[in-house]
């Protein structure tokens, strides 16, 4: 089997594995919304479904296919002191945290070691940084690729964020690199630019 025919039967894997759940809620699109249990609202060009489950405490997931497939995450307010996602291992292997002296550049480097650890990634690269304005204040952009562990599958991602009156804001956008990144980031950068407080 060929690399490509390999990458997509684990892509289709994926998505048999991961259906959008009945417990899911739908985002309609022109609706200015709340996202992530914070004063963050954001106004969808196109329909997503917000899933139930949460990555962490000031967290939401929306997605077009299916989780892991093409999922845009809000990160609403994470205080100092608290990490973007729920602990996986605290004792052993600790998640890196937030905290409100952190510089633009530090987002990236928060995101790419919380990755390692939640996400299982195996290998990460942050590709493109640049500085933005997010939302009335100075932020960043960023793309990254990781894979998890024991997978071939290549993701992409990009980000935006800032570090507002003390607190982390960022809105994440990842897919697998192969047909489901290109299919949802048009709809999700429409999001990501209608970032309000």
């Amino acid at each position: 089997m060929s690399k490509k025919l390999a990458l997509l039967a684990a892509v289709a894997t994926l998505s048999l594995a991961a259906p959008v759940a009945a417990g899911n809620k739908l985002i309609s699109a022109g609706q200015r919304t709340a996202v992530a249990k914070s004063a963050m609202t954001v106004q969808p060009g196109t329909e997503w479904n917000k899933l139930s489950e949460r990555p962490g405490r000031n967290a939401e997931t929306w997605t077009q296919d299916g989780d892991e497939l093409n999922d845009l995450s809000f990160y609403g307010g994470i205080e100092s002191g608290r990490p973007l996602f729920r602990e996986v291992d605290k004792k052993n292997k600790p998640l890196p945290k937030v905290s409100a002296t952190m510089l633009i550049t530090d987002i990236p480097v928060l995101l790419e070691n919380s990755y390692r650890i939640a996400r299982d990634a195996s290998s990460m690269a942050i590709d493109t940084i640049a500085p933005i304005q997010f939302a009335g204040s100075k932020g960043v952009r960023f793309t990254y690729t990781f894979s998890k562990q024991n997978e071939t599958l290549q993701r992409r991602g990009e980000a935006r964020g800032a570090v507002i009156g003390g607190k982390l804001y960022l809105v994440t956008y990842e897919a697998p690199s192969l047909y489901y990144y290109d299919r949802s980031a048009a709809a999700a950068r429409v999001v990501a630019d209608s970032v309000r407080f």
